[in-house]
């Protein structure tokens, strides 16, 4: 697979990290999807330095969300810290990872335009394309932003796609899934859990999705 990657051109990696973060908001869309997973995000590098999405901007006030750097060592998830987690990987090619990180890097210049598509989500459930302009969901913004990348991986608006799409999606590879706080490659001093002997490293449980 590696080699096959390389003869196509594609020698980068980018990443989607889904979440359930327990929340009375995951829990209600939990109770319409029953899916593992109710947030993605796009990640740029396996280290998790690099997170974006749209969601809350602040950890104890749902209602205002919009597009969100996240920080997995403060804010949303570090409120919550018995977050689950799956964090898939994509070969892509160089050039659709520049277009990637171009493109968020305009999300993140004017991310004062944009606002949390709720509407949208009640479209997902009646299959309706509800996109009102500069509004996303979490996993409207990972589609869409791949889509503009290059990166088509669904049939299907990206107002339409939830996490569980992405996961499902037989491309991705999942190379972790447990408690977001137990990935072996965070920076286990930065967390504070290594010296409280709380949260020790697991290995990376790698899988394919079948």
């Amino acid at each position: 697979m590696r080699q096959s990657n390389i003869d196509n051109g594609m020698t980068e990696s980018i990443y989607i990290l889904l979440t359930d973060t327990g929340t009375l908001f995951t829990r209600l869309i939990k109770g319409f999807t029953s899916a593992p997973y109710n947030h993605a995000s796009i990640v740029l590098n396996e280290e998790l330095q690099d997170v974006f999405s749209f969601g809350r901007k602040k950890a104890n006030n749902p209602l205002v969300a919009g597009f969100v750097r996240e920080d997995v060592y403060e804010g949303t998830f570090r409120h919550f810290p018995g977050t689950r987690c799956a964090l898939l990987r994509l070969a892509v090619t160089a050039e659709q990872k520049a277009e990637l990180i171009r493109i968020i890097r305009n999300f993140e210049k004017d991310k004062h335009l944009y606002r949390y598509n709720l509407i949208g989500l009640v479209g997902v459930l009646f299959e309706l394309d509800l996109h009102p302009v500069h509004s996303y969901f979490c996993s409207q913004f990972v589609a869409e932003t791949m889509r503009l990348s290059g990166i088509q991986m669904w049939d299907r608006p990206s107002s339409l796609v939830t996490p569980n799409d992405i996961l499902k999606q037989p491309q991705f590879q999942i190379v972790y899934e447990g408690p977001l706080y137990e990935y072996p490659l965070l920076n286990r001093q930065k967390l504070g859990f290594e010296s409280k002997g709380q949260m020790p490293p697991r290995r990376l449980r790698k899988r394919k999705i079948s």
